[in-house]
């Protein structure tokens, strides 16, 4: 989902006590989550960690209204939030607002000068789901636009998390859009790309045997093409 882990130390401070028993929460018991954060925010004014990540239970719990709310507050202490614009898009994506949430995901990444992969993923997501309801719809022309829309922003999600773990869920998404669009060279070189950097995955030994059927297919169309 995009979250940050962020190491807890020990301190006596009241408002970083429940800021990190928020973080703990956020897992457990999200309604407890919200009021720890809310707690660490009036020990704080102004603190952001504690911003951002009650904005993050909110929007995972669909507490749109809560969200846009802590959003505006957040917003008004740190202008030009990158993360913030990132989450808000999540949110306006999760309620159908596709305009609004693709404007969000953009105004992130002008925010974070170029480098916000939740952002880039987010776009990614949203233009997958595009293409999809395209297809569905019959609008083969729309649903080719939108999956090479949906692949270019997940790419440049994959780049800029340089194999961190959240990079995981993309591969396979970018992979099966490859699959999807009949390009099985493209698919195979994420899936090559995935094994090199998660070898002890569980997926990757998934991932070696789409990458032999998908061999086979290109073997295959060569030899049609050369018939």
């Amino acid at each position: 989902n995009g979250s940050v882990s962020i190491p807890l130390t020990k301190t006596t401070d009241e408002a970083e006590l429940a800021f990190q028993k928020a973080e703990r929460l956020t897992t457990v018991d999200r309604q407890k989550a919200v009021a720890a954060y809310g707690q660490a925010i009036k020990l704080r004014p102004g603190y952001l960690d504690a911003c951002i990540g009650l904005v993050r239970v909110q929007v995972d719990g669909r507490e749109v209204e809560r969200a846009a709310k802590t959003i505006a507050a957040a917003r008004r202490l740190k202008p030009g939030w990158a993360e913030l614009s990132a989450v808000e898009g999540r949110m306006l994506k999760s309620v159908g607002e596709e305009e609004k949430a693709v404007a969000a995901f953009k105004r992130a990444i002008r925010e974070g000068r170029g480098f916000q992969p939740e952002a880039y993923a987010g776009l990614g997501l949203l233009y997958k789901e595009k293409a999809e309801n395209a297809g569905a719809a019959g609008e083969a022309d729309q649903e080719k636009a939108f999956y090479l829309e949906a692949a270019k922003y997940l790419t440049q999600a994959i780049a800029q998390l340089s194999g961190a773990p959240d990079a995981v869920t993309i591969y396979q998404i970018l992979g099966l859009i490859y699959e999807d669009q009949k390009q099985p060279a493209k698919a195979i070189a994420v899936y090559e790309e995935f094994i090199r950097l998660f070898p002890d995955v569980p997926e990757s030994e998934t991932f070696q045997s789409f990458i032999v059927q998908l061999k086979k297919q290109v073997l295959t169309l060569l030899g049609k093409y050369q018939a």
